[in-house]
């Protein structure tokens, strides 16, 4: 082969370039008119900072190289002293610097403004669209301030290291510390889910602290400063905290047995591990530990929620940027019909999440004061987090096959976002457990159910359709008999008439359009790309397109 041909086959042509260089926060009028409307907008400045970094070639660096390098668990030193100690690339901690630093875990609890929930949502939102590990300690982080603060000793001595917005690896007792993660243990091997089942044991001390002894099969974050865990007492399932360094310079009994070899992102370590007199203090009341835990599942529970919607913008902005710049059969992809139906398809349920994970943000921050909000909130929470979390998959693989091979290989984030995505729907309670959840919210508060309704009919005026979708819940939900087995069924439509209600009210009508007659009106497919015939998909997608 002589020089100019072997020039020419080394040329990459009709590829896009990379997703670079751009700001998340500033070229995305979806997400900035949906902040501002539910009472979040004076989070601009910080959110344009970090929409900058989530844009950057060096943060699509760090988190390619976080997640290629996988972490090392190393049990003991080199004299054989024990250490479970977990070694990081350097590009973790880097992530872990940026995150903690931009405040993604302190800012709902330490802002002075309105909106703190739907800010700090924001925030999150972008930080997911660029890389996922690094969102578990920081929701635990976020949500584990709800449960310290039921011990006053516990909030003195942890809180402002926990909101400081800092991070610092070292593994020191807390009182030597600029700032502290928390993190969590609760499930075993023989219950999973069912909590009510564990067996570790908890054993009064004379100081009134406790001994832990047992296991649990999944512990995130295990290089933590602390974990909220449960352990049974001779009252029941307790709420602890298991500081990992203790006061004296010494490791806690925490034993951390092997990491887990997960199927999504490898930047985060998760493990399994066992307590051998692990010294810990009780969180609540005794033998009440589920019941202690349930605020701070609801809170990570709604970043989940967030976490879903920033992913699917992530993964639509690579979709539409390939198939701008790719051509294929005489056209852009872009131009080509079946791909508009497509783009289209996807982007409806970008913006259709990103205004339900919004609007749960909203109703969190009013709980406080608001009866109806709270309600809204106590409901939406598990239903937002079910029907999310299931689209969320489709919604990745979808993208990639946009992508063709490109997207299919790890090279394309695309690849790290499908290995991740069913991550959110198993965490804090599966599909099953979820829908659950909604039940178990309608039989304690059945004033529940009128709020929701009520929020739904907000923007179901115009359309006959929806308002028979209402009418549709109501019925299945008067039916009591055999209600479990439909439970999946029940959340599905209601998540479903929440957010065609939103797109009603906040979407551009090409869009709101589409969605009615696929999702609510019944004219859609098994798969995306299968919107009705008349669908504007040239002014959908251009409403989706960066800036």
């Amino acid at each position: 082969m002589n020089d100019r041909a072997a020039v020419s086959v080394n040329q990459a042509s009709n590829q896009p370039p990379q997703l670079v260089g751009y700001n998340a926060w500033e070229q995305d009028p979806i997400l900035r008119a949906a902040v501002e409307r539910e009472g979040g907008g004076w989070i601009s400045e910080r959110a344009h900072q970090l929409g900058e970094l989530v844009g950057s070639e060096h943060m699509q660096l760090l988190a390619d190289q976080a997640n290629r390098n996988l972490p090392q668990l190393r049990t003991h030193d080199r004299y054989g002293e024990r250490i479970d100690a977990v070694d990081y690339h350097p590009a973790y901690h880097e992530l872990m610097a940026h995150a903690f630093g931009a405040g993604l875990h302190s800012i709902a609890w330490k802002a002075r403004h309105d909106g703190a929930f739907v800010a700090r949502a924001a925030l999150n939102y972008l930080w997911n669209q660029a890389e996922n590990g690094i969102s578990c300690p920081v929701t635990m982080t976020f949500a584990a301030v709800q449960v310290l603060r039921k011990d006053a000793d516990i909030t003195a001595e942890w809180e402002p290291k926990l909101l400081a917005d800092a991070y610092d690896p070292n593994p020191l007792h807390v009182s030597q510390k600029r700032a502290v993660t928390v993190g969590m243990a609760m499930t075993e091997k023989q219950g999973g889910s069912d909590l009510r089942s564990n067996q570790t044991s908890a054993t009064e001390l004379a100081d009134g602290a406790y001994a832990l002894e047992g296991h649990k099969w999944f512990c995130s974050a295990p290089m933590s400063d602390g974990f909220l865990t449960l352990a049974r007492t001779g009252a029941g399932v307790t709420c602890f905290f298991a500081p990992r360094s203790l006061a004296d310079g010494a490791r806690n009994a925490i034993h951390i047995q092997r990491l887990k070899d997960k199927c999504g992102n490898r930047s985060n370590a998760s493990s399994e591990i066992e307590y051998h007199g692990a010294w810990a203090r009780r969180l609540g009341e005794d033998g009440r530990g589920i019941a202690t835990l349930i605020e701070m599942a609801h809170l990570t529970r709604f970043d989940i929620v967030v976490a879903s919607a920033g992913m699917m913008r992530g993964a639509l902005n690579q979709a539409l940027l390939h198939c701008e710049h790719r051509q294929a059969f005489g056209k852009r992809l872009v131009e080509q019909p079946l791909m508009q139906n497509v783009l289209a398809d996807l982007a409806l349920e970008s913006e259709a999440a990103t205004l339900l994970a919004m609007r749960l943000a909203r109703a969190l921050d009013r709980s406080a004061h608001d009866p109806q909000e709270r309600l809204l909130s106590r409901i939406l929470t598990p239903v937002a987090k079910y029907w999310l979390a299931k689209r969320n998959p489709a919604f990745m693989f979808e993208a990639m096959e946009c992508l063709g091979g490109n997207g299919y290989v790890e090279e394309a984030p695309l690849a790290r976002f499908y290995r991740e995505a069913p991550v959110n729907s198993i965490w804090e309670g599966s599909g099953n457990v979820a829908c659950l959840d909604v039940l178990r919210s309608m039989r304690k508060e059945p004033e529940c159910i009128a709020v929701l309704l009520s929020e739904i009919r907000t923007g179901a005026s115009g359309d006959r359709h929806l308002a028979l979708l209402v009418d549709a819940i109501e019925t299945q939900l008067a039916e009591t008999g055999g209600i479990e087995q439909r439970a999946r069924r029940i959340v599905e439509m209601a998540a479903l008439a929440l957010q065609a209600s939103l797109m009603a009210r906040h979407a551009a009508p090409a869009a709101a359009d589409a969605f009615f007659s696929s999702r609510v009106q019944g004219d859609w497919g098994h798969a995306f790309g299968t919107l009705p015939g008349g669908s504007r998909c040239d002014e959908i997608i251009e409403r989706s397109r960066f800036n």
